[in-house]
């Protein structure tokens, strides 16, 4: 998890304790975009709160406050647990070992403390979280 994800789940903790913060993560030019769910959903009333409760990171950043939709982002070993059987891809830092690439899209098959185990078209791989740039669920089984 990145510091401005860490920082983000400390400011909404209090502000917002149902909310799950499920990617924070700074794209182009200073722009912040946090992908967020609730159990009850996400509503833009929740949007709209989530952005006040962030209101001192927008002295620095550009705030997109959103849901996750059908493709959301897996960050955390639970999201993985949580979408087990489901396929999704999982972008890494540098090639994985073995290939040629930094991407890989397969069906989950387990999610441990350390790694995620993704069962892909070339076989079936073990990705250590450290390495994930990003990952997100994807369409169909």
């Amino acid at each position: 998890m990145s510091a401005i994800q860490a920082d983000i789940e400390a400011r909404l903790a209090e502000a917002e304790p149902d909310v799950e913060v499920l990617l924070a993560e700074v794209v182009g030019a200073g722009t912040l975009r946090v992908f967020i769910d609730h159990p009850n959903g996400v509503s833009l009333a929740l949007c709209e709160r989530v952005t006040d409760a962030l209101t001192p990171l927008r002295a620095t950043y550009s705030l997109e406050v959103s849901s996750p939709g059908t493709e959301r982002p897996l960050s955390k070993p639970d999201h993985f647990r949580r979408y087990l059987g489901h396929r999704a891809r999982v972008r890494t830092r540098a090639p994985l070992e073995g290939l040629d690439r930094r991407s890989v899209t397969g069906e989950l098959v387990g999610a441990s403390d350390d790694e995620v185990t993704v069962a892909a078209p070339d076989g079936v791989l073990a990705i250590a979280y450290a390495d994930i740039q990003r990952s997100n669920l994807v369409e169909g089984l």
